[in-house]
């Protein structure tokens, strides 16, 4: 079947072009590293500060919040490969200098990332 044509071999006509908040935006991809930031202007002029690499993380144990820095990334649920890359993203298993944690937010959304204590 040839994309964009009908049964009859004729064209098929968009009706208007993509608006611009319909538009994907650029895949941010949190990576192991020195802390690295940039904002990005969003709908009504706000802006929203996205992370692009971190080294440290916002530790929950029991109940209290300890600032730790990362070592590696272990496993992540979605992929294995992205592991290997060091990306940090939710769900992710990370070893930190206080033992290992899971990571319980969306770094890529967030601008920084948090995480709650699993073992040592």
């Amino acid at each position: 079947m040839n994309k964009g044509r009908k049964i009859t071999g004729g064209k098929y006509h968009s009706f208007r072009k993509t608006k611009l908040f319909e538009r994907a935006g650029q895949p941010r991809l949190v990576v192991l590293g020195e802390t690295r930031r940039k904002y990005l202007r969003t709908r009504s002029g706000d802006r929203k500060f996205v992370l692009l690499k971190e080294n440290r993380v916002n530790l929950i144990i029991d109940g209290k919040t300890r600032k730790a820095e990362i070592i590696n990334v272990e496993e992540t649920p979605q992929n294995r490969f992205f592991a290997r890359q060091n990306r940090l993203m939710k769900g992710a298993i990370i070893i930190t200098s206080l033992g290992k944690a899971k990571i319980t937010n969306r770094p890529s959304q967030e601008g920084c990332v948090n995480a709650i204590f699993l073992e040592k």
